[in-house]
């Protein structure tokens, strides 16, 4: 596309720009591949063959190794520009659709131009204006911005594809840039960092320190995204590696065997995200992945830097790299609803999964994990602020379970770059009211199904809990038979009117039941990430 007009917009197809990056993006294995060949060849040459000659040929494969590794970080940055194109332009498409919609409601004529007339008769500007022609002039202005959006869209990303050309004819070459962020450096002050630094060195940073950017908030999602993948294999890896170590102990025993059976979920999660990121709309984004322990890991479906509306969504007890797919997939079901109640507008969500959940009831039962996720939420959150690109978006964070304790916590005791938190299934935030959560009033929301046995999760007085724990720990997380008000485990309820917040209704569902199609919790979700 170059100069993007009416009937270019109509005929645009951002589908076709996405499945382009995806082509660009299946280029990696290949060059993985062969980068991996060439460190096998020169290792073999090593071994058998010694003088200046094998110097120099030992050289010469590294630099081509070298060459061929550069090039990965370019091919995602390619398909990362098409992708966002693509999505621009389907943002500018639907607000093309809805000027052309209203201004026909309204009576008047868009013609294949873009032209908008009342009546047929082009409104005539020298003439004092009417009612028809502040029409026309409303209905033309939005047509205009639909289609300025897309033009922008298209020349920005002509620009990036240009710059990277003619990066490739230099061959990617660039010294290492000096100095890194302190330590606990803050979002703002590594983004400060990051901007500072030419194309070439943030280039050279991603493909020779991926494991440093891919971590940074800060760092704007695109090149945390590339870091990240190049990473892929190597956390693979790690999981064949520590599968081989089980399957090795003869005999395994009954701990080998569980911690095979959690491992062998663990492998089988991943390998679904990392189907999930190879293709697929909206683009995913891999913005962190731990596979020790339980597995931590962070994705955005569609670009948050670039979003009006960005959702951060916090699982809770049992939540780790086995199930993240199905994580993601609330996420994603309350994407689509944002898409539907406001195709013009572009929206992001976020699966934030960076905390140790607990596993078991006896550790849902402390508040310790959740302190423990705190201050990891809170740079999150602060780093999605510093990357944005354009005006702010709206950040609102959804905790669920023992993930809406994990959002309560962090923003009583950090503080949450949010302006709303949301509440589903808790068993209390750790407040007693919603102005302590330092978001702004009004913007403090909850629901609760009422078949979800989190509203059984009562206290027990302080002598009798460690008790209870300890003979009862299920009975002690749901309660106590007698017990009866709207205090939960870890607090007032955040779905009782008395909370300070607000309430949207739930269908009943159970536990998880609230991203289901049918029910309205799911459109009330989707409009609170709106603000609507």
């Amino acid at each position: 596309m170059s100069g993007v007009g009416y009937r270019q917009l109509w005929a645009a197809d951002p589908a076709g720009w996405r499945a382009a990056g995806s082509a660009w993006a299946a280029l990696t294995g290949p060059v993985d591949r062969h980068a991996d060949e060439l460190a096998g060849t020169a290792g073999r040459l090593r071994g058998g063959w010694s003088g200046a000659a094998a110097t120099a040929a030992d050289a010469r494969l590294a630099g081509l190794r070298d060459e061929l590794t550069s090039v990965a970080p370019a091919l995602i940055e390619a398909e990362q520009t098409l992708a966002e194109l693509a999505g621009q332009l389907a943002v500018a498409k639907a607000r093309l659709a809805d000027a052309v919609s209203r201004a026909e409601a309204a009576g008047l004529t868009v013609d294949r131009t873009g032209a908008v007339r009342a009546g047929g008769v082009r409104a005539d500007p020298t003439q004092p204006a009417s009612a028809a022609a502040i029409a026309v002039a409303g209905a033309a202005a939005a047509v205009r911005a639909a289609i300025e959006r897309a033009d922008t869209a298209d020349r920005v990303a002509a620009d990036r594809l240009t710059e990277l050309a003619s990066a490739a004819g230099t061959g990617w070459a660039s010294p290492a840039p000096p100095g890194r962020p302190a330590v606990g450096a803050s979002p703002p002050v590594v983004r400060a960092w990051w901007s500072g630094l030419t194309p070439a060195q943030r280039r050279w940073l991603v493909g020779h320190e991926p494991a440093l950017v891919g971590a940074l908030d800060g760092v704007p999602v695109a090149a945390r995204d590339q870091a990240n993948r190049l990473l892929l294999g190597a956390r693979r890896a790690e999981l064949l590696a520590e599968r081989r170590r089980l399957l090795a102990r003869v005999p395994p025993g009954p701990l080998a065997s569980v911690r095979l059976r959690a491992q062998g979920a663990r492998l089988a999660g991943l390998d679904a995200l990392t189907e999930r990121l190879a293709g697929g709309a909206p683009r995913a984004y891999l913005l962190g992945l731990d596979p020790t322990g339980e597995g931590r890991v962070m994705v955005a479906l569609d670009d948050p830097d670039h979003a009006d509306r960005v959702l951060t969504y916090v699982p809770g007890m049992t939540a780790g790299l086995d199930d993240a797919p199905g994580e993601l997939g609330r996420a994603a079901r309350v994407l689509e609803r944002c898409a539907a109640l406001a195709p013009g507008e572009r929206s992001a969500a976020v699966l934030w999964l960076d905390y140790d959940a607990p596993d078991f009831l006896t550790e849902a039962a402390s508040s310790g994990q959740a302190r423990d996720a705190g201050p990891a939420l809170h740079r999150f959150q602060e780093g999605l602020r510093a990357t944005h690109e354009g005006s702010p978006a709206r950040q609102t964070v959804l905790g669920h379970s023992y993930g809406s304790l994990v959002v309560g916590v962090a923003a009583r005791e950090h503080g949450l770059a949010a302006d709303a938190l949301m509440f589903v299934g808790s068993p209390g935030v750790g407040v007693a009211h919603a102005d302590e959560l330092g978001v702004p009033a009004g913007q403090v929301w909850a629901s609760r199904a009422p078949d979800d046995v989190i509203r059984l999760a009562r206290p027990v007085d302080e002598l009798g809990r460690p008790a209870l724990l300890g003979a009862a720990p299920l009975a002690a997380v749901v309660g106590w038979p007698g017990h009866t008000g709207h205090e939960l485990w870890f607090g007032h309820d955040p779905a009782d009117a008395g909370f300070g917040g607000r309430v949207f209704r739930s269908g009943r569902g159970g536990h998880a039941g609230y991203w289901e199609p049918d029910n309205p919790a799911l459109d009330a979700m989707a409009r609170v990430v709106l603000g609507r």
